[in-house]
């Protein structure tokens, strides 16, 4: 059981938790976007643009997978001059500018952008090699292209700064709609960079995630009631082992997971009780475990509001609960990625 296993993690890794991100939740990542050129561009020097354009979010400390990859920074290369040298060898040179853009996919709102003069040569009088001298040429560590990287990121900040009373009434409409994972994934997409939005955003996305998992919690246990109703026996028992697994341990209604589990228990017969303690000892270990990390949590959290950092601890809580949340929502997250299609987007 995933959840489980999860838990086990943060009993004895909790501490390293806590000081590193190991998602790309709370970051401003840039997703990377060559569209098709009005020139012809030779699949390998699409490659090696792809790569740059990788190389330059990840130095900037943009690079990763965005949990919504509604912000990219695409590239555009305009042939401006092409001249084929007699020689030998022959030789093809080519001026071109190339324009970096950082574009909001969702709104179609372009943050920055810069253009960049490149001359590529290349031996023969095919164009390949010289895209490809031409696009080697774009120097990632350059000052300008790091000057507008910050003024996209600086862009995209004031974005959450103004929206976000929007965003938190909009993942909440969600919620109350049911949509907790649209909810969630709206609330996730809030970067760390903007500290007051983004503790609004933890905040809400926490009580939406309880939401979330206690509705579920009674969706399972009705569906391991009729279950039982259906086969009170050890048939019926193995069917509501296997459904009460799924519940969250986080979940608050693991008191009626337990009254269901006694109301089997007492109605089997020695041998097959047997079988069926072996069934839900694994949702009894994961309770344990989940009792044991909530005495944990109170003496992490007694010790950072001694020190001063309660808001630090309480971000790193809904930090782990959005990790369980991509854990279980990796169908929905996928689906949402899917649905930004940068080939839409209008660089006009």
């Amino acid at each position: 059981m995933k959840i489980l296993l999860i838990l086990i993690l943060i009993l004895t890794q909790y501490t390293t938790y806590s000081q590193v991100k190991l998602t790309d939740i709370g970051r401003i990542v840039l997703n990377t976007y060559v569209p098709e050129q009005a020139e012809y561009l030779p699949p390998q020097a699409k490659s090696l643009l792809e790569n740059k354009l990788s190389q330059i979010a990840s130095i900037n400390g943009m690079g990763g997978e965005a949990i919504n990859p509604r912000f990219v920074i695409i590239a555009s290369l305009a042939v401006i001059y092409k001249e084929i040298l007699p020689g030998p060898p022959v030789m093809t040179s080519m001026k071109i500018d190339a324009t970096l853009w950082i574009v909001d996919a969702v709104d179609q709102k372009k943050f920055a952008s810069i253009t960049i003069p490149l001359l590529g040569v290349g031996v023969g009088n095919i164009e390949t090699k010289a895209f490809i001298d031409a696009i080697n040429k774009i120097n990632i560590n350059n000052q300008d292209i790091k000057q507008f990287i910050e003024t996209g990121k600086s862009k995209i900040v004031d974005y959450y700064n103004t929206q976000c009373d929007f965003i938190i009434r909009d993942a909440n409409g969600l919620a109350n709609r049911g949509e907790y994972d649209a909810a969630i994934l709206k609330l996730a997409e809030v970067t760390d960079v903007c500290e007051e939005c983004y503790a609004k955003s933890m905040d809400a996305m926490q009580m939406i995630y309880q939401q979330k998992i206690d509705k579920e919690c009674l969706v399972t246990i009705r569906n391991a009631k009729t279950a039982w109703m259906a086969n009170q026996n050890s048939f019926g028992a193995q069917r509501v082992a296997e459904i009460i697994n799924s519940i969250s341990p986080f979940s608050t209604c693991e008191p009626n997971v337990q009254n269901l589990v006694n109301e089997v228990q007492n109605k089997l017969n020695t041998d097959e009780n047997k079988r069926w303690e072996l069934e839900t000892k694994k949702y009894n270990d994961a309770v344990k475990l989940q009792k044991e990390y909530q005495k944990q949590v109170y003496s992490e959290k007694k010790a950072e509001r001694e020190a001063g950092g309660m808001r630090g601890f309480v971000n790193n809580i809904a930090r782990l609960k959005l990790i369980f949340w991509k854990d279980n929502a990796s169908d929905f997250i996928n689906q949402s990625r899917n649905s930004i299609d940068y080939s839409k987007l209008n660089m006009n």
